[in-house]
């Protein structure tokens, strides 16, 4: 049940029936016809903007158009009021019957409530994370996994075919790296002395691994050059750390659903074919870029170079494939990744960036549209960086990393709930900064505490109705009269609820799952304001003398509980039930 696109539909039934009479041309456009929540609560209930952008192709004045739909929209019995206000809008109040039958329609829906068919099943590849296989995962990849999964389940919820992939990165020269460093710690096994070079890997998690390699291959790579061990090691290594990134993953509550080796685009041809795509639509040639900005050109050797002209998909510049000597740039390897996926046949491509790749985004795109003959569209999310604080200073880095904050750090600090929810409180191409002692204060300053508290409030209402007899199962709930629910506060909570459906569909749209979170956190506190004023207004208080009374009372609760729940789990967090 949508209330929004209820009234929506009311409103264009208004247009046809007056569009029949004559008063409204046959031939409009209603796509642009929208109902909405009115900018100020005082205005109404819901507000259309369908007056104004009618009026231009109808050739009439919009206030007119207002007043002549207001008077139809009057007659129906679940508006109680259509005002026009300005030069056109108009204001709509509903009928408080339309409100009270809403809790009994989440409680039959339960879960599903605000589950959409708006993406009418188009596949959508959502790919995030794909860091290096180099090492555990640190926090910036932990904003990148947590948006990403959420926003995967978003679009689930909101009707979409959702695949979560992660490209891994391993046809690089940093998994040569990783192997040279894993055949250090192997050495060490051995009871050799060992030193790290500059650009190796040191941190303390390669230990395991090269013990590990150690029980295998015994002495079989002790004293040996590189082109005996490095091809087995790379491998070996490789494995392990995207075993160490998937525990990690895993211990952040995520699961992919494929995994795509960089590799295996090398010496098959895949490479080779996207290019020829591109080739055969004449996009790419043989040329010499020009300096990039801020070198001169004394200081820039032009070289000719194998060039996708990306400009002709909206790229600044085009972007060299082929360097001089005939090797692939970083570039292609990518290109051809996303030709695989437009031709797995998604309708829409999402990549989950860190900020770091911010130059990226233009050439990627332009790449996609080229690929895909402009009908996939990709849509590139940059994760902005983390501010780790502890005790009021900056989080230090982790000793078994070497260089960086894991995500281990950060969930043995706080747990996988609270990281998921404060990671996703802010847009993801916003700063984020984590407070560790925030993260676990109990008060209305932690966001997540918030939320979990008002769902655990209403289960500890559930539980002590039931100790007085009173039946709290959701069927019985959604049986009780409800017309007794007419107090403003009551209202005002019903409302926002109503507004869930709406803004389900409105963060899948737009691709930011953090939507979520704000609406839950504003749920919360409507939840936790409407409870507080029961202190002093003993009608308003859940628990009433009269058992049918208090079951009115709770079904309302329980339908904040149900869509607090519904939430939470796109966000992937549990809901509490009793906080300690």
């Amino acid at each position: 049940m949508n209330l929004f696109t209820d009234i929506r539909e009311l409103v264009l039934a208004s247009i046809h029936a007056m569009q029949a009479d004559g008063a409204l041309p046959g031939e409009l456009n209603l796509v642009p016809v929208t109902v909405e929540p009115p900018r100020d609560p005082a205005h109404g209930d819901m507000a259309t903007n369908a007056a104004m952008v009618l009026a231009k192709p109808a050739k009439q004045k919009p206030r007119d158009i207002a007043e002549a739909l207001a008077a139809r929209l009057a007659t129906d019995p679940r508006v109680a009021s259509a005002d026009v206000a300005g030069p056109g809008f108009l204001n709509l109040r509903l009928d408080p019957s339309v409100w009270q039958g809403l809790p009994k329609a989440i409680l039959m829906a339960g879960k599903d409530y605000g589950r959409s068919t708006f993406g009418a099943q188009q596949k959508v590849n959502v790919e995030f994370v794909s860091a290096n296989p180099t090492g555990p995962m640190h926090v910036g990849h932990t904003r990148g996994a947590v948006v990403g999964d959420a926003l995967a389940a978003l679009l689930d919820f909101a009707g979409y075919d959702v695949t979560r992939e992660y490209y891994i990165n391993d046809g690089g020269a940093q998994v040569d790296v990783l192997a040279r460093s894993v055949y250090l710690r192997y050495l060490e096994a051995h009871g050799e002395s060992v030193e790290f070079p500059e650009g190796t890997y040191p941190g303390d998690y390669l230990v395991p691994v090269g013990q590990k390699l150690k029980e295998l291959k015994g002495d079989a790579f002790v004293g040996k050059g590189e082109e005996v061990w490095l091809a087995e090691i790379r491998e070996f290594a490789t494995e392990e750390m995207m075993e160490l990134i998937r525990e990690d993953l895993r211990v952040l509550g995520v699961v992919m659903d494929n995994y795509y080796s960089e590799k295996s685009l090398y010496g098959t041809g895949r490479i080779e074919a996207a290019i020829a795509d591109l080739e055969g639509k004449g996009l790419i040639y043989d040329g010499v870029l020009e300096p990039p900005k801020g070198k001169k050109p004394e200081d820039w050797e032009p070289r000719e170079q194998t060039l996708f002209k990306s400009t002709e998909h909206g790229d600044d510049v085009d972007r060299p494939i082929k360097k001089s000597d005939g090797s692939w740039t970083y570039f292609a390897p990518d290109i051809a990744y996303h030709y695989d996926k437009v031709t797995r046949g998604y309708d829409q491509l999402i990549d989950i960036f860190g900020a770091d790749h911010g130059g990226y985004v233009k050439r990627m795109k332009a790449a996609v549209s080229a690929l895909s003959g402009g009908k996939t569209p990709l849509d590139i999310k940059l994760i902005q960086l983390v501010k780790l604080f502890k005790n009021g200073e900056p989080f230090k880095m982790s000793k078994r990393a070497g260089t960086f904050v894991t995500l281990r750090d950060v969930v043995d600090q706080v747990g996988a709930d609270v990281t998921r929810f404060i990671m996703l409180t802010r847009k993801n191409d916003a700063a984020l900064d984590f407070d560790f002692d925030k993260a676990l204060e109990q008060s209305s300053e932690n966001p997540v505490f918030y939320v979990q508290y008002a769902h655990s409030r209403i289960c500890s209402v559930l539980r002590n109705a039931a100790e007085k007899g009173v039946e709290t199962s959701d069927a019985a709930l959604a049986d009780v009269d409800l017309s007794g629910l007419d107090h403003p506060t009551e209202l005002a909570l019903i409302g926002k609820l109503a507004e869930w459906p709406r803004l389900v569909e409105t963060a899948a749209k737009t691709h930011e799952p953090h939507r979520v979170a704000t609406y839950l956190q504003e749920l919360a506190s409507d939840l936790h304001g409407h409870y507080n004023r029961g202190n002093k207004e003993v009608s308003l208080r859940f628990l009433q003398d009269d058992p049918k009374v208090t079951q009115s009372k709770i079904a309302l609760a329980r339908a904040v509980a149900v869509v607090i729940s519904a939430g939470l789990g796109i966000l992937g967090v549990t809901p509490a039930e009793e906080m300690r």
